[in-house]
């Protein structure tokens, strides 16, 4: 064996290969890795090898983010930033100052508000129209399902009492019928189609400036999960082509191209064509995005059961299923047919279900073509499609940042769900208990693209930021190398990168090192690690 480019020492390395799980030493020749084990690696050392003396820090597979929004995280770093806060004296101070910094903006845009901060979780324009009177703002809230108008933005869409609301959305109204400011779902559009698209370069912008972050918390892969233009995100498809086509693409991305739900079976000739255009280096777009619900705070989530209201009786609405079911197995059979991946936005039970009943219907037409189709969110999950999961090879893509209290939860989500529903959120442990294969994500910019935080959260069910100490339902949380490998080989997976997210001689060598060894410090510290190096095919791309 020839002497090694880099070699690590003196672990511990977790390598989420159940062969070997610990190792202490790993070597790398070119882009891969050459040898996992112990003091026999440092054999491999040679003049020209780079040696990195890990003195106890953590080496791990680079983490993968199985459901993120790079692009649009990345542009809007740039924008009016609204996160960090829940103060409305704060978010007016920070759009003033926005708006007074750009003077030539015909529109001010940005995002990250939180539902939490408003009575009802319903902005309303007069709060905008007092620091933004003369120009349109739109501001989209943190999990991107509703947006927030002033007048002039309304005015300019023509928006007024008349207004019918769009079947996939709803304009909230004042009294009289006149549009609040308050967007849900796709009535975020009516506004947003008028905003200045991002140009090229924007868009490039955005995706450089996310790859630098991501890659700061040691993130080595990604599934993008929106390739397509909606709800005022414009397409990131080209800012990808042109990255991986120059070498500026460092990362390894799996993009996912939106379904048009105004349309049918017709489109999937032009997603083939889509997958073969943008399919280059380093970046391949074999998956398919089909949105099947919206969000339990704004009731549009879809659920086996009516929401409630406030007084705890049950109302007429159960959300929306934005795709017919009938039809959807019908396109899922097909997609399936022609070897493209489904990613399923499937938040409440009854779009589960949905999703699920879409892939056994593809498994009966076409067989086990193993396209590794996935189910993102999964908010709620009835405890009878639990084992559905394993049975259909169906992946649970988890978001576990919103596994925890918060007043978004606690007050916006679990009094219209009920106890007994509420106690179906997020079954992480339930999911692995019934052999599910787990992959994660963040969906960012919806919430922080960190991993570590996200493991925090899978493994203490709390918030560690949060004052509130309490446990979200305590028996679903998940072991640390459960959580671990979820971040690792289960996105790895999940995203067709089977020479990744694990350590063993011949895989890509995507590494991260923590400052710390996680796995023997306390669980409530997890949160408390950062990283110190990221590599790419044995290419440091980011260290401290």
């Amino acid at each position: 064996m020839p002497t090694a480019d880099l070699v690590f020492t003196h672990g511990p390395v977790f390598t989420a290969d159940p062969a070997r799980t610990r190792a202490t030493s790993l070597a790398v020749v070119g882009e891969r890795i050459a040898a996992v084990g112990h003091d026999e690696v440092r054999d491999l050392v040679g003049p020209g090898t780079e040696v990195v003396d890990l003195t106890g820090k953590l080496l791990l597979p680079g983490f993968q983010d199985a459901h993120v929004h790079a692009v649009a995280g990345g542009k809007e770093l740039a924008e009016c930033d609204l996160s960090g806060t829940v103060g409305v004296a704060d978010y007016l101070k920070r759009i003033r100052a926005y708006a007074d910094a750009h003077p030539d903006n015909d529109w001010i845009v940005g995002s990250g508000w939180s539902m939490e901060s408003f009575e009802g979780g319903l902005p309303t324009r007069q709060l905008l129209d007092s620091v933004v009177p003369d120009r349109p703002v739109l501001l989209s809230n943190r999990d991107h399902h509703g947006a927030w108008a002033n007048s002039r933005a309304l005015e300019r869409a023509g928006l007024t009492a008349a207004t019918p609301d769009p079947a996939d959305g709803r304009i909230e109204r004042e009294a009289d019928g006149s549009p609040s400011g308050m967007l849900q779902e796709g009535a975020i559009g009516l506004v947003a189609g008028l905003v200045p698209a991002a140009t090229a370069e924007d868009r490039l912008a955005g995706l450089l400036r996310a790859q630098k972050l991501l890659h700061s918390l040691g993130i080595t892969a990604w599934q993008d999960a929106l390739l397509g233009s909606f709800g005022g995100m414009t397409d990131p498809s080209e800012a990808y082509l042109t990255a991986a086509g120059d070498g500026s693409l460092t990362a390894r991305v799996t993009g996912a191209l939106w379904w048009d739900r105004e349309r049918g079976s017709e489109q999937i000739p032009e997603l083939v064509a889509r997958r073969e255009k943008f399919s280059l280096g380093r970046f391949r777009a074999g998956s398919v995005k089909i949105m099947q619900d919206g969000i339990a705070e704004n009731f549009t989530a879809a659920m086996t059961a009516p929401y409630l209201d406030g007084c705890g009786c049950a109302t007429a609405n159960s959300g929306l299923s934005f795709v017919d079911p009938g039809a959807l197995r019908g396109y899922v059979t097909e997609l399936d047919a022609l070897d493209f991946q489904v990613h399923f936005h499937a938040l409440g039970d009854r779009a589960v279900r949905e999703a699920l009943d879409a892939l056994e219907a593809a498994i009966a037409a076409n067989g086990r073509r193993g396209n590794r189709h996935h189910l993102a969110h999964l908010q709620v999950v009835h405890p009878d499609d639990l084992p559905r999961f394993a049975a259909l090879g169906a992946i649970a893509n988890i978001q576990p940042l919103w596994a925890a209290h918060e007043p978004q939860m606690d007050e916006l989500t679990i009094p219209f769900l009920g106890p007994e529903r509420a106690a179906w959120q997020y079954p992480f442990g339930a999911l692995v208990r019934a052999g599910a294969t787990l992959a994660a994500g963040s969906d960012w910019p919806v919430s922080s693209p960190d991993p570590i935080a996200g493991i925090h959260v899978a493994v203490n069910r709390r918030d560690p930021e949060a004052a509130d100490d309490r446990v979200f339902y305590p028996e679903q949380r998940l072991d640390l190398p459960t959580a671990l490998a979820a971040y690792t080989a289960g996105t790895a997976h999940v995203n067709g990168l089977d020479d990744t997210g694990s350590l063993r001689p011949g895989h890509l060598a995507d590494l991260v090192v923590l400052d710390r060894d996680v796995l023997t410090g306390p669980p409530e510290e997890i949160a408390e690690a950062r990283v110190e190096r990221t590599y790419v095919g044995g290419r440091l791309v980011h260290s401290v």
